[in-house]
């Protein structure tokens, strides 16, 4: 079992700044990518930002320039610094981790989430 623990997420006013913190923990895997997503009420899951295990970036368009993804391998932990918040960045923020497990002779591919963490803009 892998488990995926973020935190970071809350109240700032439009402008601020949050920075999202996902660690990992359990069994052990190969990751290949991971990530943030995010979902409105109502809405689909949308891809906010991803790395790679190589360290290519990714990100949607409705944040460049303002959020960053970033990872420290030795935590096993992902980042999200996330900037020039806007009212339009409240929703609940997803960590995603990508990865694949060989045991006996075969690769299984996981895909795990966070439980999802919560960000508000607003004055």
């Amino acid at each position: 079992q892998v488990q995926l623990v973020e935190s970071g997420g809350g109240l700032v006013q439009p402008g601020g700044s949050l920075r999202l913190s996902c660690a990992a923990s359990g069994s052990f895997f190969s990751i290949n990518v991971q990530g943030w997503y995010r979902q409105a009420p109502g809405k689909q899951r949308e891809l906010v930002a991803t790395i790679t295990s190589a360290g290519t970036t990714n990100y949607a368009d409705f944040v460049k320039g303002r959020f960053t993804i970033s990872r420290d391998n030795a935590k096993n932990t992902v980042y999200l610094q996330m900037n020039s918040l806007k009212p339009e960045d409240t929703v609940v923020y997803y960590c995603n981790v990508k990865g694949v497990r060989y045991m006996s002779g075969y690769s299984s591919r996981l895909d795990y989430w966070g439980q999802g963490t919560q960000v508000t803009v607003s004055s």
